[in-house]
């Protein structure tokens, strides 16, 4: 009989104040007992394809596989001759696009991201990286990776290379920079599943497997869809049919990245209720929550900056926070170890820029244009967190191979 992690009791869900909004205003219900169960179920799945795949680097070697594997995803499976079994079958079936592949929607879709700006990166991180701390079973794999020991930013900077890549025009065509990178965060999830999940003080009964299906799947609506809700109180208001567009490219990189067909989106509505429901289930914050969120929460008091870095790096510290304030609400923020209220003077500063940049790209031309200037402040707070460096996805957990 399989294993099923129990989730919280239905009736008490913490879900946070602008998810339970949102899902009110979109009759996304809480889940029903037999959802509950699969999520319980869910904890405890990883990702078969790939799981199989790093089984057979290991056998082999990964000096000899790892090579392999990076040949198959930078040329593609067809131009290997006598790929190894494991490997072709898994490229193969990653190389089928399923049949609701829509590439104009992807298209659009990726646009819908570069459109946020800055803004858009900085609800990422203060809402959706700095909030999920309060999942603690993620916390015990994550702290297992050394994170505190590389700090906030360098994870965060992979995740947000990440996603810029993603939503990078064509990123998401074969080959292209987003299809590759997220198949490599598909190998290191495996990677670290299964060296976090051999280690003798890992719990499976009580946390479920490490990066499993309901935790993968919360991750990855968190990262696409969670900015897009937090963008709206700050004034970026995309039509319907752009927001469509975003939960079709989630559900896609869903694919790509090893999510069980349940749990991807089929439309906005349908993004959210996984998120609710994803969130329900692995919000569960204790002493892990604050051990990570506290030094993120000063960490741009270390970032780089080209003038001024004392008083800048204070004035970017109140100004995340005062975004996170706003959209957690106080019980989360508490429970991050943060301060509870923070005046939330920068979501309001930006409300009537934002609204002004959402009436402006409906002219002709406008959206295009404004995707530029919106890739470049991204690209240009990418290069304030990690300076001359150059991000890596997967650097940070790179001793676990």
């Amino acid at each position: 009989m399989a294993l099923i992690v129990p989730v919280r009791h239905p009736e008490r869900p913490r879900r946070l104040p602008a998810m339970r909004a949102l899902a009110a205003l979109l009759g996304v219900r809480g889940p029903t007992p037999e959802q509950w169960k699969e999520l319980g179920s869910a904890l405890t799945v990883g990702d078969p394809p790939m799981d199989a795949v790093v089984d057979w680097m290991y056998r082999d070697g990964l000096e000899v596989t790892w090579p392999l594997f990076d040949q198959a995803l930078r040329e593609g499976i067809g131009e290997m001759r006598g790929a190894p079994r494991p490997l072709r079958d898994f490229f193969v079936q990653v190389e089928s696009p399923p049949r609701w592949l829509d590439p104009e929607q992807l298209r659009r879709g990726a646009r819908v991201y570069r459109l946020g700006g800055v803004d858009g990166v900085y609800i990422a991180r203060d809402v959706s990286f700095l909030g999920g701390y309060l999942a603690s079973g993620f916390n015990k794999t994550l702290l297992r990776t050394g994170a505190l020991e590389k700090g906030p930013a360098k994870r965060f900077a992979e995740t947000a290379q990440w996603a810029l890549n993603v939503t990078a025009e064509n990123g998401l065509q074969p080959g292209g920079i987003g299809y590759r990178s997220t198949i490599q965060v598909r190998l290191i999830h495996a990677l670290v599943r299964r060296q976090v999940a051999a280690m003798p003080d890992w719990r499976e009964s009580d946390w479920g497997l490490p990066i499993n299906q309901t935790d993968m799947a919360a991750t990855l609506v968190g990262a696409l869809i969670a900015p897009l809700v937090g963008s709206v109180p700050m004034g970026i208001v995309p039509p319907r049919r752009d927001l469509d567009a975003a939960a079709h490219l989630s559900r896609y990189v869903g694919w790509l990245i090893g999510v069980q067909d349940s749990f991807l989106p089929a439309d906005f509505p349908g993004a959210v209720r996984v998120l609710s429901h994803t969130l329900a289930a692995i919000t569960d914050p204790d002493e892990t929550t604050p051990q990570l969120a506290v030094p993120m929460a000063d960490d741009p008091l270390n970032w780089h900056y080209p003038n001024f870095p004392v008083l800048r790096g204070r004035i970017a510290r109140a100004q995340h926070l005062s975004i996170a304030s706003a959209l957690l609400g106080p019980k989360a923020m508490r429970r991050l170890g943060l301060p509870a209220y923070m005046p939330p003077w920068y979501p309001l500063l930006r409300l009537p820029v934002n609204l002004v940049r959402s009436a402006l790209i409906r002219l002709p031309g406008g959206a295009d244009r404004a995707a530029e200037r919106g890739r470049r402040a991204q690209n240009a707070f990418l290069r304030t967190l990690t300076g001359s460096d150059t991000v890596v996805i997967g650097d940070s957990v790179r001793g676990l191979r």
